[in-house]
């Protein structure tokens, strides 16, 4: 698999290691990042504050977008990827709790890429992450890289 990062954008610890447990046991082999809150998450993306040496032409391969963060929530997050020239053909999957409707049309009016609601049960949801890697990570063709700013 491509050795691009994931950016897991998550603020509940056990989440995210039921997440990078999933990713494992699906042989995903990329780097996870986590950001724990909105605003650290775009500090990322965009190379600012504890980021700002990152170079910014290695952005993610994809990133799985919780909806409810602190400082900034996802659909915030998701606004300013899309209305940045360098992000907005980044590929962005919510993966949350939320089931929601107003939550998926908000999501995908804003342009998120999928929606996926986390499973209950730790082999479903496994087996959710195996195919969205199997997806995201290999059999989709990837938008151009855009030019940075």
């Amino acid at each position: 698999m491509s050795s691009r990062t994931i950016l897991l954008v998550e603020d509940n610890p056990s989440d995210v290691a039921l997440t990078r447990r999933a990713l494992e046991r699906s042989h995903v082999a990329n780097d996870v990042v986590v950001t724990e809150d909105g605003q650290d998450a775009l500090d990322y993306l965009f190379c600012e504050r504890a980021y700002a040496s990152r170079n910014p032409c290695e952005q993610p391969a994809i990133v799985l977008l919780d909806l409810k963060l602190p400082k900034l929530d996802g659909f915030e997050v998701l606004r300013r990827l899309r209305a940045d020239d360098r992000t907005r053909r980044l590929p962005v999957v919510v993966l949350t709790s939320s089931g929601e409707e107003q939550d998926v049309a908000a999501s995908y009016d804003l342009g998120v890429n999928s929606y996926m609601r986390k499973p209950v049960d730790f082999s479903q949801f496994a087996a959710a992450i195996q195919q969205l890697g199997l997806y995201w990570l290999i059999l989709n063709e990837p938008p151009p890289a855009a030019r940075s700013k």
